[in-house]
């Protein structure tokens, strides 16, 4: 190549940074305008709640009765709204979401079993013993929440039409900004069997006769009205959770005597349901630095043994909380830790059957704690005075301060002997900071779950990859490493992580596992950790006790870390493109010095490294004329085409004679410049993170902007410059972009390992055989095969 025609390509390189495509291209870093909602003086353009930023509150005071033999709950209380907005309404609507377990619910009328294919691929033609017993308790079950009546404060009825799991109620005179109302409710429903029937609510049936209660949607809870969407009434089915409004709580349980009870809020009558010991332990809790046993595992099994015929009222109370669950049983062990979040004194606690120990003794209340204090780093200090863990055959759900987390170890039936798993183990951790940590998300900077369940979920999976991380080294997290999403991001059967809860495909996947992958690479690889914590630490703050969109987020994160990041949102949360950057080639040049004896002296060495020709090698050690007849030679035999001549000589002293000093020192640097061509074969653009070795053994790693792609998003080529030989070059050498096919990534191409496994086909002559398989002797029958839950 010529020095004028290098030194052009060397300039068009670096202005551009890649080769120009048709003008016509899919434009990656197109802005988010188009997609997001115009900025207002509700939600500003920078993603912060704006001077005239409202929402509603619902002050909840309510009174509930658990009958233990019917296994139902009947409660009343009085709900005060106040209606915040610039808006008068009319109406007012209410989430009725245990009417998912009605017979004539749209959640059982859709519901469908894996298709026939499905069934089909895993080898048979039907359905799994549980599944169709749960098909059938789920018809049978009377579930839904009887509403007996709704009244005015007044004492008069109120029109109320209950529409599937939502129920509006009719104002007899409309509502005005500013101002409040109140009514009264009473209603019964009967719980369901968690592990059959129920779904993140439900009792748990144990041999002895005791029940575990873990009640949520418990009660008539009020929709929330917003800016953004005015009443989020959408049905419940399932999947799109819970978008509630902030207020205070005053709940009176009334529960069988011997019960304890674990509850959103404080325990405001002690005195009233806990003995003077139990007290005591509960004020050395406090302040001691390891968890006290409050009811201990010897009281606990006392309580199983009855069964207490009179009852107890548990008094509690909660402040500026957007919903209320609680836990009951005899069965409950307890325990408990004070700890600081900020300035604020926090009792974390667990409650637990015995049949959770030791596990749960062990690593409930520490696993708590852990989640407190990492979730605190990276987004506010922990307001609430409890957070509490229950087991239960729920396997992870929460609601404020309080969670309801599965998992146990397993009792051999024949040694009596108490072991757990260290998927068991670790699954437990996980979930109690996974449930926890969603006091953060969406308890407190409160997300429509009803519509995105990436922002609850999928920011939480992250922290709880965080924490995880800070748990101890090597902990086997399930989400969070880019690595173990790539079999997802290969997937064909996906939809957008921007996508409506209720339809999204392959939830855990779309709505928690990306998402969470989605911002470790923004923290590790896009904008580095002191710019994400900020932003993130930002966010946070702005949306406590808020409910933010997923727009608020996006242009918050953009303007606390003062990075365009809108190709970033636009890849990962509004297509399904994965991440596949190929390596298709690479052109090296060295400078030209223009000295002759230097460059010949090149030419020369690239000549005889040329590959000699089949004819030539055949040829070698043949006599030729000029062997036999010297006389022949001359003046060409002597001289090849790269002998430096004069004319060169004198042509270089003038070229160089016209050089300035840095000029002159430029030539003789030696720099070795590549030309590598890289293919966007996934369709997601992402940085170029190159690690080079060269000659010497030398490695460093180029880290190149996504923007690198803006101009051509599909083909570019970078221009690298090395002061040695590049004897090799691999793209995304860590696995940090979620690459979903790596073969490509390296130059020269690397090998992929594997397994080849060598299998000899086995033929059964006679399959098929209905004559043997009639005369086949009967097998005497087999003994119950033992219960391995938990395992």
């Amino acid at each position: 190549m010529k020095m004028k025609q290098l030194q052009a390509l060397i300039g068009a390189l670096f202005l551009t940074g890649a080769a120009y495509a048709a003008p016509a291209f899919d434009d990656k870093f197109r802005q988010l305008d188009e997609l997001l909602p115009t900025a207002t003086d509700t939600r500003t353009a920078s993603g912060a709640p704006g001077h005239r930023y409202w929402q509603q509150r619902a002050d909840y005071r309510l009174r509930a009765t658990l009958d233990e033999n019917k296994r139902t709950i009947t409660g009343s209380g009085s709900v005060t709204y106040t209606n915040n907005s610039p808006d008068t309404l009319s109406y007012l609507w209410v989430q009725l979401d245990q009417n998912m377990f009605r017979s004539d619910s749209d959640n059982r009328r859709i519901s469908t079993l894996p298709s026939r294919e499905a069934w089909q691929a895993r080898g048979n033609d039907g359905v799994k013993f549980d599944t169709l017993k749960a098909t059938l308790e789920q018809q049978r079950f009377e579930g839904g929440i009887q509403v007996t009546n709704v009244t005015g404060a007044d004492g008069r009825a109120l029109r109320a039409t209950v529409n599937k799991t939502m129920m509006r109620i009719d104002l007899p005179q409309p509502l005005k900004p500013g101002a409040r109302t109140s009514f009264n409710m009473a209603w019964t429903f009967n719980i369901p069997e968690a592990n059959v029937v129920g779904r993140r609510t439900g009792f748990e049936k144990f041999d002895d006769g005791n029940d575990i209660v873990l009640s949520a949607q418990w009660f008539p809870r009020m929709a929330a009205y917003y800016d953004v969407k005015g009443w989020q009434n959408k049905q419940y089915m399932g999947d799109g959770e819970f978008t509630l409004e902030f207020g205070d709580y005053d709940v009176q349980l009334t529960v069988p005597a011997d019960h304890v009870v674990a509850s959103t809020g404080e325990l405001q009558n002690p005195d009233a349901v806990l003995s003077s010991a139990q007290r005591e332990r509960l004020r050395q809790a406090r302040t001691a630095k390891k968890p006290v046993i409050i009811v201990t595992q010897l009281e606990a099994e006392a309580a199983e043994k009855g069964r207490a015929k009179a009852t107890k009222t548990w008094h509690f109370k909660a402040r500026d909380v957007r919903d209320f669950a609680f836990a009951s049983s005899r069965k409950f062990i307890w325990d408990a830790q004070g700890i600081k979040s900020g300035d604020k004194d926090v009792l974390a606690m667990s409650y637990y059957p015995k049949e959770g120990n030791p596990l749960w003794e062990r690593y409930s209340t520490a696993a708590v704690i852990h989640t407190l204090e990492q979730y605190n780093k990276y987004s506010f200090d922990y307001p609430y005075p409890t957070a509490i863990s229950v087991n239960g055959s729920i396997g992870g759900m929460e609601y404020p301060m309080i969670s309801f987390n599965a998992g146990r170890p397993v009792k051999d039936k024949k040694t009596g002997e108490v072991t757990y798993s260290k998927g068991t183990k670790y699954g437990l951790i996980s979930v109690i900071i996974h449930e926890v940590g969603h006091n953060y998300f969406p308890m407190i900077v409160n997300s429509d779950e009803r519509q995105w369940t990436w922002m609850d979920e999928g920011m939480n999976s992250f922290l709880q990859f965080l924490a995880e991380e800070a748990w101890e080294e090597d902990y086997p997290s399930r989400r969070g490493e880019a690595r173990n999403i790539v079999d997802y991001m290969r997937s064909t059967n996906q939809v957008p992580v921007m996508t409506n809860a209720e339809s999204t495909i392959q939830r855990g996947n779309n709505a928690y596992a990306k998402p969470a992958t989605a911002f470790n690479i923004l923290r590790e690889t896009i904008l580095g950790r002191e710019l994400f914590d900020f932003a993130f630490k930002e966010y946070s703050e702005r949306w406590k006790f808020k409910r933010p969109t997923p727009a608020d987020f996006f242009r918050t994160m953009e303007d606390a870390s003062g990075t365009d990041l809108d190709w970033f949102w636009r890849g990962w949360f509004y297509t399904t493109d994965p991440v596949d950057i190929s390596v298709d080639g690479i052109t090296e040049y060295a400078v030209s010095t223009k000295d002759p004896e230097i460059e010949k002296a090149w030419q020369r060495a690239r000549h005889q490294e040329e590959a000699m020709s089949i004819i030539d090698q055949r040829n070698k050690g043949m006599q030729r004329r000029v062997d036999r007849y010297p006389e022949l030679k001359d003046f060409y035999n002597e001289h090849d085409n790269f002998t430096v001549t004069n004319k060169d000589r004198n042509r270089f002293n003038e070229t160089v004679a016209g050089l300035e000093d840095w000029e002159k020192n430029l030539l003789k640097e030696g720099k070795r410049l590549y030309l590598v061509d890289f293919s966007n074969k996934g369709g997601l653009v992402m940085p170029l993170i190159v690690e080079i070795t060269t000659k010497s053994g030398k490695k460093y790693i180029e880290r190149i902007p996504a923007e690198v792609w803006r101009y051509s998003p599909k083909k570019i080529t970078k221009l690298f410059i090395a002061d040695e030989e590049i004897v090799s070059l691999v793209q995304d050498p860590y696995w940090e972009t979620a690459d979903i096919d790596v073969s490509n990534n390296a130059w020269p191409a690397k090998p992929v390992p594997s397994r080849l496994e060598l299998f000899k086909t086995e033929r059964d002559p006679a399959s098929g055989n209905l004559m043997r398989d009639f005369n086949t002797k009967l097998a005497p029958p087999k003994a119950p095969a033992e219960n391995k839950a938990g395992q």
